[in-house]
């Protein structure tokens, strides 16, 4: 199955449904499941702005299983959009592309692995 690294907090928002994109300076063709993992470093001010939410912040580990359903070029007509839903998820992307995230499964996996740059694949969990 193909995986995603994400730093946290991200990963865990994207496990507990609060974020539905993922942002990247490259595009991708694949659609179908994925899952989200967990890497071992932190957005520590991502982190301070998110504390309130009382959420598992796991660290290399497999958090969540999503569905890709799309991929976007950011263009400020996108960027509005994404502002309009949440300014405080999807802020300043212009340029980047949007991965649109659905039907999310939240794993509770306690196996430790490593994460990879880009798309990568694991056999199972």
């Amino acid at each position: 199955m193909k995986v995603i690294t994400i730093k946290q907090p991200w990963a865990s928002l994207i496990a507990y449904g609060y974020k539905r994109y993922e942002f990247r300076s490259w595009k991708t063709n694949y659609r179908g499941p994925i899952y989200i993992h967990a890497g071992k470093g932190v957005d520590k001010t991502a982190m301070k702005d998110f504390e309130y939410l009382n959420i598992d912040y796991p660290k290399s580990k497999i958090v969540a299983q999503v569905y890709l359903e799309d991929c976007v070029f950011i263009d400020s007509k996108v960027d509005d959009k994404l502002k309009k839903e949440n300014k405080k998820l999807y802020s300043g992307h212009i340029g980047n592309y949007a991965w649109k995230l659905s039907g999310v499964k939240k794993i509770k996996n306690n196996r430790h692995i490593n994460g990879q740059l880009g798309l990568w694949n694991i056999e199972d969990l």
